[in-house]
């Protein structure tokens, strides 16, 4: 498959996932699984749409065409194990990155990390999860602050249920709507800007606050 094949892949999700379904059978949630691990898992790649994929995969599960609830457990395990793994990466990884003469990379930013991720981290990873590209990197971020892992391991499991329940179960109670169907890049971008409101939130208390 090559660059042009996957970009139409992503663009048009709602025939391609159909597509693969037909094709692949059960296979699909492998391939579900893998995207959704390699979009949170893989800081270098954070331009999957893992929203739109997990709204339209909820769609398919309300036409019987796959189990919502294997799709509800696959994909959560999918971004739950991501983050992890992401983690593990910046953790062991990312602050030779800072060793290395790069301008914005430089010791103070790391200890801006540090210090972020001890006071706010769990926040940040929960509302991350609803960001497009910041998910991918506030895990990376959190291991390259050495952010406790327990405590990352605990905001990682409630932030992935919660993002994967939002958008699972939204496609399956609304996505076959024609308004939805007709607007579904209208109707998930206003998912993700409703799931900006509490971090926004947050931001200005403690700008009031500080």
């Amino acid at each position: 498959m090559d660059i042009s094949q996957i970009i139409n892949f992503f663009v048009n999700l709602d025939n391609s996932l159909g597509n693969l379904i037909s094709i692949y059978g059960i296979g699909t949630y492998v391939i579900l699984f893998l995207i959704i691990f390699c979009e949170t898992g893989l800081v270098f790649i954070p331009f999957l749409p893992g929203d739109s994929l997990i709204f339209i995969a909820g769609t398919f599960a309300a036409k019987n065409l796959l189990d919502n609830f294997i799709l509800w457990v696959i994909i959560s395990i999918a971004a739950i194990l991501g983050d992890t793994v992401n983690y593990w990466i910046g953790h062991n990884f990312g602050r030779k990155l800072f060793e290395k003469n790069i301008k914005f990379l430089n010791k103070e930013n790391l200890y801006r990390a540090e210090r972020f991720y001890e006071k706010y981290g769990g926040k940040t990873i929960i509302y991350a999860r609803f960001i497009p590209i910041l998910r991918s990197f506030a895990p990376f971020v959190a291991g390259v602050g050495k952010m406790k892992y327990s405590k990352f391991l605990a905001f990682n499991i409630v932030g992935g249920i919660l993002w994967v329940s939002l958008f699972l179960f939204g496609g399956y109670f609304f996505g076959n709507f024609e308004f939805v169907k007709n607007n579904l890049s209208i109707v998930i971008l206003g998912v993700i800007i409703i799931s900006l409101i509490p971090p926004i939130i947050e931001y200005i208390r403690n700008r009031k606050k500080n």
